[in-house]
């Protein structure tokens, strides 16, 4: 029954206060918001693989955690909540972060969903279109040679050695090439094991809908990660529903809604940005619209993926050693610089550091200051009436047409014959 008069109340739905017209049930004694009235009994979120139902007055015996698995708040199960119903899944949410335009895509599952057609939905669709011959490894039998849809020819594994560039990398996630790794006899291809057997489709917790993997790009030849903001030229995952431009590269899809990194103490858990925080690595305020990682625990420590995606050892092919990725740095003032630029450092933003030679990087002259682009390809920009190309760590080239200097970082240089064009990226 509609109370029509303003007041204050708790809505016993989703908890939170309102502060005119509420609903009202004589008989139960509960005040329910409007909005709250239309609340759906089942849905299907990302963050969860089953579907979940509106509960109310939750019995205390029949869930363990009453943490929500979203926000990680508390949840006071005297106010109603979506949980999963599987007897051995504690899966909880509260009513507003489970119903967030950000987390649900506003479908509503019938009455009696059958359970077995989601894991249909779910299952992985492995792009291997053919087994050409395999190899037994202690008990389990391992594809050492595939067809696969996204390329031409046969792809065959390698478990030890190296690629004959070391600077190799990833077709699909553009990372440095590693073992095990699939690579192709005839053409300069090379691809991870792991992304070899991604699916087509799959959910994400990063976005509401479902996603598909493409190679495609935008006019310019690369696309920017809707995740972490970055350039990128690999694969990605896309959302193909209508006046959704959400794109998502293999790195970040690789993260889940929870993150345990060796540079803080509790866990994090994945938000959008909209309270305007910083990261505590780079310092660098994410937009509202992008996801970074937030302490459980409410400690003023958080994370955007371009930092948490970070190797935290590299290699760099001027010093013998690997350089690792440092969080805070306890020396004297006049020493915080790069041993790469001879530029400042800022003390509190992480760095790469090889002990055995005391160098010190900042993260773009030991990764590139675009890491996930793929050297030597090309593509377009109204800067230059020719595509370009990237370069990496060009010591014996012309200087750059804008600043003067040597580049000892990432470069865009073009190959048409007498156009002697080289500029630093940051500088493009």
């Amino acid at each position: 029954m509609l109370i029509s008069r303003k007041m204050s109340f708790v809505c016993d739905f989703c908890g939170t206060n309102g502060d005119h017209s509420p609903y009202y049930c004589a008989t139960c004694h509960l005040l329910v918001h409007k909005n709250c009235i239309s609340l759906p009994r089942h849905i299907m979120i990302t963050r969860h693989l089953h579907t979940i139902s509106l509960s109310y007055s939750l019995r205390q015996s029949q869930v363990e955690d009453w943490m929500c698995k979203i926000c990680y708040e508390e949840v006071y199960i005297r106010y109603g909540n979506y949980r999963c119903p599987g007897s051995r899944c504690h899966f909880i949410a509260h009513v507003c972060c489970a119903t967030d335009e950000a987390t649900w895509d506003g479908t509503i599952m019938p009455e009696g969903y059958d359970e077995r057609s989601e894991e249909v939905v779910h299952e992985p669709w492995n792009l291997i279109t053919d087994v050409v011959e395999q190899i037994r490894i202690g008990e389990l039998m391992v594809a050492s040679e595939i067809k696969h849809s996204y390329h031409d020819h046969n792809l065959r594994l390698t478990f030890s050695g190296k690629t004959k560039d070391d600077d190799s990398q990833c077709d699909w996630c553009t990372r440095p090439i590693s073992t095990p790794f699939y690579s192709c006899e005839q053409c300069n291809f090379f691809l991870h094991k792991d992304c070899a057997e991604l699916p087509k489709k799959m959910p994400h917790s990063f976005h509401k809908h479902l996603l598909t993997l493409s190679n495609s790009h935008d006019e310019d030849g690369y696309s920017v990660c809707s995740a972490c903001s970055q350039l990128y030229q690999g694969f990605s995952y896309r959302c193909y529903e209508i006046v959704c431009s959400f794109r998502i590269d293999i790195q970040c899809m690789y993260f889940s809604d929870t993150l345990k990194h060796p540079s803080h103490e509790h866990s994090l858990f994945l938000v959008h940005n909209n309270e305007g925080m910083w990261c505590s690595a780079c310092f660098r305020v994410p937009f509202p619209w992008d996801v970074l990682y937030r302490c459980m625990k409410r400690c003023d420590f958080s994370l955007d993926l371009s930092c948490a995606k970070l190797p935290l050892t590299c290699w760099y092919k001027y010093d013998r050693h690997f350089l690792t990725l440092t969080y805070s740095d306890d020396s004297e003032f006049p020493q915080y610089y790069c041993d790469l630029c001879e530029k400042i450092r800022l003390p509190n933003c992480w760095f790469y550091y090889c002990a055995d030679c005391d160098n010190s990087l900042h993260l773009h002259c030991a990764l590139g200051v675009l890491p996930y682009m793929k050297l030597g390809n090309k593509f377009k920009s109204y800067r230059h009436k020719h595509p370009v190309i990237f370069v990496k760590n060009i010591w014996n080239c012309p200087p750059c047409k804008v600043c003067g200097e040597i580049c000892n970082g990432q470069a865009v240089e073009c190959k048409e014959s007498e156009c002697n064009f080289t500029v630093h990226w940051s500088c493009f």
